[in-house]
């Protein structure tokens, strides 16, 4: 059993490099900017990869940051918080929340393989809207196969994620939510031994497989798709009450791209500037994403945003911190009613001001 356990070591290491030689042949290549970003993201995934697979324990559960301004995995932004928990389906947990500042909140239970692979469907979602606040004004939120009283999600067999989202309009000075989870009947005792450690890692090395085979991603430049709602059958964890929509892209020095359109009633909504991994760019320099209360409007309700390396003297600017090319993501939590597609055009950055 030592032996798979150093195989199985072994391959997680070789899964990093193998990542790192798929960037350097990368078609169409990869400028150095992206492969420096590609660099670091390989250990994004590394860190998420142990922190999911190696170091979580389903009968002594614990939220981990998955994603917050300053940890970039699977499309972060940095109006946000996510925390992610292994679950197991036949388990009940206790899940309490104190909202802090967030304008949107939620928790959502995904199902699918438990061995590394993508979770690939919505088991179900509670929100800030559909769950009912404890007298301390904090949601107390029970998981388990069968019902429970109060806000309760069904764990169905194949339950394997929970993901905690929290979105502020303030994110600098906002106060970020403050999740905990326990199990209720776990098992006395923690399996740890050679055999469970090296599934671990094999389900390490796979997370960084599949993950890794999401990027580097290309979009049509200075274009965005239409919005769409999100299925239960859905891969990336993405948000079962959300509306996203993508596009990309591509631009001189001296352009900014205008993106106009009008944003529904909604519980919060944003726009993200990504690289071709899925994360924003430095934030702590730059506005790099903008969201719905930081938006200046025009008088008619509808909005400009401005993309673009320099400033064109317009307050809705998002910088692309001299990235020539990259990708661009809309959400929409909670719309009330039809997402309506933004339209794109490419100005010299002087008719901006």
């Amino acid at each position: 059993m030592s032996e798979q356990l150093q195989q199985a070591f072994a391959e997680l290491l070789a899964e990093a490099q193998n990542i790192e030689s798929r960037l350097l042949k990368a078609d169409p290549p990869l400028d150095e900017s992206e492969l420096v970003e590609g660099h670091r993201w390989i250990f994004s995934l590394l860190g998420m990869a142990l922190d999911a697979q190696v170091w979580a324990d389903s009968a002594r559960p614990r939220f981990v940051d998955a994603v917050g301004p300053y940890r970039k995995w699977g499309g972060d932004n940095a109006d946000a918080f996510y925390q992610y928990v292994a679950l197991d389906p036949s388990l009940t947990y206790r899940v309490k929340v104190w909202p802090g500042d967030a304008a949107y909140l939620s928790f959502t239970v995904y199902g699918g393989p438990d061995d590394g692979r993508n979770s690939d469907r919505i088991v179900g979602t509670a929100n800030d809207r559909t769950m009912t606040r404890a007298a301390d004004g904090g949601f107390e939120l029970w998981l388990s196969p069968d019902p429970q009283p109060g806000n309760w999600l069904k764990l169905e067999p194949d339950a394997v994620v929970g993901l905690t989202r929290d979105y502020l309009n303030d994110p600098v000075r906002g106060r970020r939510a403050v999740w905990s989870i326990e199990a209720i009947n776990p098992p006395p005792k923690a399996k740890d031994d050679a055999a469970t450690l090296a599934r671990r890692f094999r389900a390490a090395r796979t997370w960084l497989r599949e993950q890794s085979m999401i990027c580097p991603v290309r979009m049509p430049p200075n274009t965005i798709q239409p919005p769409y709602p999100v299925p239960r059958k859905t891969v990336g964890w993405a948000a079962g009450d959300a509306a996203y929509a993508m596009g990309g892209f591509e631009l001189e020095e001296d352009q900014v791209l205008v993106i106009e359109g009008r944003s529904p009633e909604c519980a919060f909504w944003n726009l993200c500037l990504w690289n071709p991994f899925l994360h924003i760019y430095d934030a702590a320099y730059d506005r790099v994403t903008i969201n719905g209360a930081q938006v200046v409007y025009e008088p008619d309700g509808s909005w400009k945003l401005y993309v673009g390396a320099q400033d064109p003297g317009h307050p809705n600017w998002i910088s692309t911190q001299g990235h020539r090319r990259g990708l661009l993501w809309f959400r929409w939590f909670l719309p009330q009613g039809e997402v309506s597609q933004p339209t794109t055009k490419v100005i010299p950055r002087s008719a901006g001001q």
